[in-house]
């Protein structure tokens, strides 16, 4: 029985992505993946997202890549304009199980200490959830065993009674992994369908 059920933030509630600044910067979309795919990459803001701090690594590429200094300061210079406002659906859904006051709700996101208060104090829902998990404080990232451990027994849950909700697919398996039910999100309308199936929100909430 899913007494618990855990979302994940980025992607899921808030629209995040750094295109959103980048494509002020460069004159064409195919400039701006270049730059994204090759000197910001992903694989370099997870690394942020693990607790590296971000004036390390901004310094850190800078000096690998001197000749992108201002373009790679301008990736936590701006950061907050990479926010584009909360995924208004999912929210709703998220309002509805709140509402409906029969399960307990969390988070686990993985996302940079030194970002997350941002987010905090733009997007009040966040207040819904009895406790959040951030990958940053806790410096290990999902699909790491560890975060999703680190939650569970900070607020005493069992694993098969979780439900955990994620756009990516190596943390829905990381959590499916540990016993924790799982369910990969591709957009609100076929997540709210999945929750009606599964009975945890008995009508249409979008």
């Amino acid at each position: 029985m899913i007494r618990h059920i855990i979302f994940d933030l980025g992607g899921v509630l808030i629209d995040w992505d750094p295109r959103y600044v980048y494509r002020t910067v460069f004159e064409s979309e195919s400039e701006m993946k270049w730059f994204l795919d090759n000197i910001c990459t992903m694989d370099w803001n997870v690394q942020q997202d693990a607790g590296r701090s971000l004036a390390e690594a901004t310094t850190i590429l800078q000096q690998k890549h001197p000749e992108w200094k201002s373009e790679i300061a301008i990736y936590y210079g701006q950061w907050v304009n990479m926010l584009k406002g909360p995924i208004h659906k999912t929210v709703s859904i998220l309002e509805k199980i709140r509402e409906e006051n029969r399960f307990n709700l969390f988070a686990l996101t993985n996302w940079s200490a030194e970002t997350f208060p941002i987010a905090l104090q733009r997007y009040n829902f966040l207040n819904y959830f009895q406790g959040i998990v951030v990958s940053g404080e806790e410096k290990c990232i999902k699909p790491d065993p560890r975060i999703y451990k680190i939650l569970l027994d900070r607020y005493q849950l069992e694993a098969s009674e979780c439900l955990f909700i994620d756009d990516n697919k190596h943390n829905v398996a990381g959590a499916l992994a540990l016993g924790i039910q799982a369910l990969h999100f591709s957009s609100p309308q076929a997540l709210q369908e999945q929750l009606i199936e599964l009975k945890i929100l008995n009508q249409a909430g979008i």
